[in-house]
């Protein structure tokens, strides 16, 4: 019960990697206030499988790619609980396209979910802490293919980027609140946005030939933000921490010579 008595707002939380990390914080104890858009139909169901952790469960529906989205969903989880101590930001709006083909307006959508509704986000919940003079937690869910180029993804990775180098100037910018900023780089997971582009059959054959023989799980992104969300991280901040099985390093893997 590493986060007892805290407050989290986890933001996307109400499936696939938000709803991992929103998991895993409650089994650590974290009280969560679980953001998604306006109109979900996902979100209260979310929100009973946190409740039967054990822990309290505000829902918000909010558009936190929109400063007016962020301000409500961190004024509701301050008047509901108090205060609050982490984020987890989960900007999970992607469409995929050839760069040539690439519609302005999906680019602009992902630049407003990954890097404009972190930067809201963010900004609010430390001017919360600095505020009220106490240390906490930022972490943001990034990409492996921040770093990675990637046919079709030219907005998301683009976007990505960005998100890890503001990471890193809030991260310095926040050292003396004592507030840890990192990010979390997941490789290829296993989330019902990506069953919207391959079947269960690709899934399982394109997740044995990662080094690690299986694709991510929500789950296991969830726990790299439990840790950086508690005391146990006090020392990380400014951090980029790739979970992805060794997605990023496949192609480094030794090639047996065939036998003659």
């Amino acid at each position: 019960m590493k986060l007892k008595d805290k407050i989290a707002i986890v933001t996307g939380g109400a499936r696939g990697i938000g709803l991992g990390c929103a998991l895993e914080l409650a089994k650590e104890g974290a009280s969560l206030a679980l953001v998604d858009r306006p109109g979900s139909q996902e979100l209260a169901g979310a929100a009973e499988v946190i409740r039967a952790v054990g822990v309290p469960c505000l829902t918000i529906e909010a558009d936190t790619f929109t400063r007016e989205g962020c301000e409500a969903a961190v004024g509701a989880t301050c008047q509901h609980f108090g205060t609050v101590d982490i984020l987890v930001g989960v900007p999970a709006y992607n469409r995929r396209a050839s760069f040539l083909d690439y519609e302005a307006a999906d680019f602009e959508g992902i630049l407003n979910s990954a890097l404009l509704g972190s930067f809201h986000m963010g900004q609010l919940v430390a001017r919360h802490l600095v505020e009220k003079g106490k240390p906490g937690k930022i972490v943001f869910i990034s990409s492996v293919l921040a770093r990675i180029p990637n046919a079709r993804c030219v907005a998301y990775s683009a976007a990505k980027a960005g998100l890890n180098s503001m990471m890193q100037t809030m991260a310095v910018e926040l050292f003396e609140h004592h507030i840890n900023v990192n990010v979390i780089e997941p490789g290829w997971i296993d989330t019902p946005g990506e069953r919207h582009h391959y079947n269960d059959e690709t899934m399982a054959a394109e997740g044995r030939k990662l080094p690690w023989g299986r694709l991510g799980l929500p789950d296991d992104i969830g726990k790299a933000a439990a840790y950086l969300a508690s005391a146990d991280s006090d020392y990380v901040t400014g951090t980029l921490l790739p979970v992805d099985g060794g997605y990023r390093l496949k192609h480094c893997r030794d090639i047996p010579e065939e036998s003659t």
